[in-house]
Parts: C-alpha cells; sequence; structure tokens
C-alpha cells in the first residue's frame, strides 16, 4: 500500500488532478470479492457517481466496517478530508 499511495500521489500531483497539493489520508482501507462477485463489483465501480448521490462514501464505508464488525478508531477515519 505504501508503494501504491506513494506513486499514486505523486502522478496526481505531477500531472495537478487537484487544484490542491493531494495527500492521502494516514491508513486505508481494503475489502476483498469472490470471483462469482465481479460482475457486481463492475457495475457498482460503473455506477457509483450515481450510486453517491443517494449514499455518500463515507457513510457507506462505516456502514461496510460496523455490518461486518471490523474494529477501527475514530481518529483514522476521513481525517481532514476537503
Amino acid at each position: 500500500m505504501k508503494a501504491i499511495k506513494g506513486k499514486s500521489s505523486r502522478y496526481i500531483n505531477e500531472n495537478k488532478l487537484t487544484k490542491q497539493k493531494f495527500e492521502w489520508q494516514e491508513g486505508y482501507g481494503a475489502f476483498s470479492y469472490s470471483k462469482s462477485q465481479i460482475d457486481s463489483v463492475y457495475k457498482y465501480i460503473a455506477n457509483q457517481e450515481q450510486h453517491h448521490k443517494k449514499q455518500s462514501f463515507q457513510d457507506e464505508y462505516l456502514n461496510f466496517l460496523n455490518k461486518y464488525n471490523i474494529n477501527y478508531d475514530e481518529k483514522y477515519i476521513f481525517g481532514n478530508l476537503i
């Protein structure tokens, strides 16, 4: 994750893809799916913009954590979002 976050933030900043300097927040979350669910994942990604008009990413993420009983520290959840 360190390499992915480092290379992606460098790319975003070198190509000026954001108005301000882009930085990842500390930590990360990852969820896995079985191969049988890949079509659902593709559909989710394709419709993400429309989906997040109904439910914010933050709410969806917290719902996943709670649904699957994943312990987390509030201080690491969406800190310093613009």
